[in-house]
C-alpha cells in the first residue's frame, strides 16, 4: 500500500505540500536540547555514588556456588 502511494507520488511528479507541524522548527530544537540537558544533569547527579564508602577487598569465600575465579588461589 505504501509502495503504491510512493509510486503514484513519483509518477505525478513528486510535488505535494509539506505536512503541517504544530510549532515552529526552532521549538523542536529547543525542546530536544532542554530534554537532553535535564538528562545530562540527572546522569551527573549519580556520578558521586562510587565515592560514598571506603573501598574494601572482597574476601575469598570457597563455599560460594559461583566463585569469581579472580582470587588468585587465596580461597583454596
Amino acid at each position: 500500500m505504501l509502495l503504491q502511494q510512493i509510486a503514484m507520488t513519483v509518477a505525478e511528479g513528486g510535488e505535494h505540500a509539506p505536512a503541517p507541524i504544530w510549532a515552529e522548527p526552532w521549538v523542536f530544537g529547543v525542546s530536544i536540547f532542554a530534554i537532553l540537558l535535564v538528562m545530562m544533569f540527572v546522569t551527573l547527579s549519580y556520578s558521586n555514588l562510587g565515592n560514598r564508602h571506603t573501598v574494601t577487598d572482597e574476601h575469598a569465600d570457597p563455599h560460594r556456588q559461583h566463585p569469581n575465579k579472580h582470587d588468585h588461589g587465596q580461597g583454596h
